[in-house]
């Protein structure tokens, strides 16, 4: 059985193509400093040049294993390509529901949340949001 994915609201496609086209700028801007034409990081990341260049035009959003690859071979950090900063990460943590309101489940991952570094945040980050998806 095939199951089908609803299409996100207008409001959360728009902030889909607005981070979309922020990766691709930061990208591109970390390929030009790293000296690489498109056919190079492409070939070093791993993908065919035409997929990355709609990843720079912001015509699609790589996969967290992409995503990674390319801000390893691009030397930029993937919150730097997500445009995340520890602001907003924290900013979603303290949004959750009140502690009356949420089940035992939301209130120990909400805890364990508290304990991680920045970094670690960030990649939870990346995560929930591949498997929102």
């Amino acid at each position: 059985m095939v199951s089908k994915r609803t299409p996100p609201p207008p409001s959360q496609q728009r902030m889909d193509d607005k981070l979309a086209l922020a990766l691709g700028a930061a990208a591109r801007a970390a390929r030009v400093r790293a000296g690489l034409t498109q056919a190079e990081a492409a070939e070093k990341v791993g993908l065919a040049p035409g997929v990355y260049g709609r990843i720079e035009r912001g015509g699609m959003m790589p996969s967290v294993p992409t995503l990674r690859r390319l801000s390893i071979v691009l030397k930029i950090p993937s919150d730097t390509l997500l445009s995340l900063s520890h602001t907003e990460v924290t900013a979603w943590v303290d949004s959750l529901p009140a502690k009356e309101e949420r089940s035992p489940d939301l209130r120990r991952l909400s805890r364990s949340l508290r304990n991680l570094s920045p970094a670690q945040l960030k990649v939870l980050n990346v995560i929930a949001t591949a498997l929102t998806r």
